[in-house]
């Protein structure tokens, strides 16, 4: 059986190399987000055609503002009515999943990528990630960090600035960094 791709490697959720396999992905993502971050306030319905065609589900009513950096968007699924001020920059080398009327603050980062700890490995520019799960009816405040492997549960709200390390229950509010439960709702 032949090795697989470093692409195939990716997928499957294994450390890999960023090589040649993934570069008509790259390129596909940079124009679409060149095509996307073109557009004006007035081209609603142009920038939900270029989300659709290029992220892998866009609900109804979801309005993501200018400028959006992905490193895929293939791996992103935004629920209905979800919006996300300017800013967002949606790291997808592993799925992120976006429940339904979440709202997202400037500057948002959903990181999912990652990196060994070991210089060898880092300097042979091995990487890895995992997915991001966002909650139906969440809010991330204004430069909320979301790490890999992170799922913030349903109805939570997300101070501004925090840096969401691990895992947050449903129905609560959390901050600081790394964030923390502060309130039950």
């Amino acid at each position: 059986m032949p090795e697989p791709t470093m692409r195939e490697r990716m997928l499957a959720g294994e450390p890999y190399v960023a090589d040649a396999s993934l570069e008509q992905d790259v390129l596909r993502a940079d124009d679409f987000m060149a095509a996307y971050n073109a557009t004006g306030a007035r081209d609603g319905a142009q920038r939900h055609r270029l989300l659709a065609e290029h992220l892998g589900a866009v609900g109804e009513g979801v309005v993501i503002r200018p400028p959006l950096r992905v490193d895929f968007g293939w791996n992103i699924r935004v629920g209905d009515r979800s919006f996300a001020n300017f800013g967002l920059v949606a790291l997808d080398v592993a799925p992120i999943v976006i429940g339904a009327d979440v709202q997202i603050g400037p500057n948002v980062q959903l990181l999912t990528p990652t990196h060994p700890v070991e210089p060898g490995p880092r300097r042979e520019k091995w990487e890895g990630a995992h997915p991001i799960t966002i909650g139906d009816n969440v809010w991330l405040g204004g430069g909320v960090i979301v790490l890999p492997g992170v799922t913030i549960g349903e109805n939570t709200v997300v101070g501004a600035g925090a840096v969401v390390t691990r895992d947050l229950p449903a129905n609560v509010v959390a901050v600081g960094n790394p964030a923390r439960v502060i309130r039950h709702l």
